[in-house]
């Protein structure tokens, strides 16, 4: 197949690691990872992204997105004459993991707990992944992402704890290692953060087998949606099918 692959750069090792082992000619281009800070935005540029895609002479089979809801970005994204393929995620975190019930097992019980892995480290502002509100799942903007860039980590973390003392008490600090793509510079500098801010260093084992089956295309239906051409995605915040294909509104037909 020919397939063209869009990703949050969260995952760029993961997915060159994967990419290299595909059977399939794969276009790729990564997004930059302070995208999901503004979701609407990131929204605009995923769906341009598609739209080009679609109407290029490469004549794609699948369009792939390696994103989860990612602050509803990815809810509402129209397939135009190619379908659209991407994991149900509640976000990154469950594609590091591999599984949606790994992201349940380990963060069922808190699911705004924050983490981290290599790409966040790699390419992120700050240390620590903050998940959002609503429980992790019908997610929004990422305040915190807002204060680190507008105060720094410190101060950030500060008026966060402040804003937010119910969560203030979580003494972990998560990290998601995926065998194959460690950087334990990288690990022990989360590490080094995480004692600093207080925190205790909480490390799970990541794998990228969801990345791997989306890139060579086992797409079962139960870890991927696949939207037909014409359809959109909207969002179902479960935690089995989280999102779901639909026939667009009369209201968004000619968007």
């Amino acid at each position: 197949m020919k397939l063209c692959l869009f990703a949050c750069n969260v995952f760029e090792r993961e997915a060159s690691a994967c990419l290299a082992q595909s059977p399939h000619v794969i276009d790729v281009e990564f997004c930059e990872l302070g995208e999901h800070v503004r979701p609407g935005n990131l929204k605009q540029l995923l769906q341009n992204r598609i739209d080009q895609a679609s109407s290029g002479s490469r004549h794609y089979d699948a369009i792939l997105l390696l994103f989860g809801l990612c602050g509803n970005a990815t809810v509402g994204l129209r397939a135009r004459n190619v379908p659209l393929v991407m994991p149900r995620a509640h976000d990154c975190a469950t594609i590091l993991l591999g599984s949606r019930e790994a992201f349940q097992k380990n963060f069922g019980e808190n699911p705004s707990q924050g983490f981290s892995s290599n790409g966040y480290m790699d390419r992120g502002e700050y240390f620590l992944r903050q998940a959002d509100e609503g429980g992790g799942l019908a997610v929004g903007e990422d305040p915190y992402a807002e204060l680190v860039r507008q105060y720094g980590e410190e101060n950030a973390r500060y008026v966060w704890e402040t804003l937010h003392p119910e969560k203030a008490g979580s003494d972990q600090a998560v990290f998601i290692r995926v065998p194959g793509i460690d950087d334990a510079a990288q690990v022990e500098r989360f590490r080094s953060q995480a004692a600093a801010a207080g925190k205790q260093c909480r490390e799970l084992t990541g794998d990228m087998r969801l990345v791997a089956a989306l890139v060579n295309g086992h797409w079962s239906p139960t870890e991927f949606l696949v939207v037909p051409p014409g359809y959109e995605t909207f969002g179902v915040y479960d935690w089995d099918e989280i999102i779901r294909a639909r026939a667009p509104s009369a209201a968004n037909q000619g968007s």
